[in-house]
């Protein structure tokens, strides 16, 4: 699946960022509990399809990406998404209407006993799977922030071999 948009910046940047986090629920996506995750999901999801830097996300027939299951644990959904840079994903995280969600993941979510989520670049252009994304995240669990799989608190550049192509 091609990603949604490409911007200008794609000629120029030859990385993008691959961002995966997944969740477990406290109740079931159809119970009470939930009911307002699950009625802003679609303005959270076009606020991130139409903020700056944002490439692509995953996403089911519904729009979201609820449906989509790693490991043998209904209640654990996931979220993935590319972006241009670390600055975009955070702008959109802690500076736009996505906040308003965020502060209130407490109401909707375990509280996580290990990380959750990862950060990675990729080729512009490239597409990661849950597959991947997950094996990224089971790598930073094992072995802390590094180069391939890393964290928003623990950032590393973009490769050098990028940047020197982007020279």
């Amino acid at each position: 699946m091609p990603p949604s948009r490409n911007s200008p910046a794609d000629e120029q940047q030859h990385m993008h960022l691959a961002q995966y986090n997944v969740a477990r629920l406290v109740a079931p996506l159809d119970d009470p509990r939930i009911a307002d995750f699950v009625a802003d999901l679609e303005r959270i999801n076009t606020l991130g399809d139409r903020s700056p830097g944002f490439v692509w996300r995953l996403q089911g027939e519904d729009g979201t990406s609820t449906d989509v299951r790693v490991g043998d644990d209904d209640a654990v959904i996931v979220n993935l998404t590319v972006w241009e840079s670390i600055e975009a994903l955070f702008e959109y995280t802690y500076h736009s209407g996505h906040v308003e969600l965020f502060r209130r993941r407490r109401e909707w979510f375990d509280q996580p006993t290990a990380p959750h989520l990862v950060l990675w670049w990729i080729p512009a252009g490239a597409i990661p799977t849950v597959t991947e994304s997950q094996a990224r995240l089971d790598h930073l669990r094992a072995h802390g922030p590094t180069a391939h799989a890393f964290t928003v608190k623990h950032r590393f550049a973009m490769p050098a071999t990028a940047l020197l192509e982007n020279a």
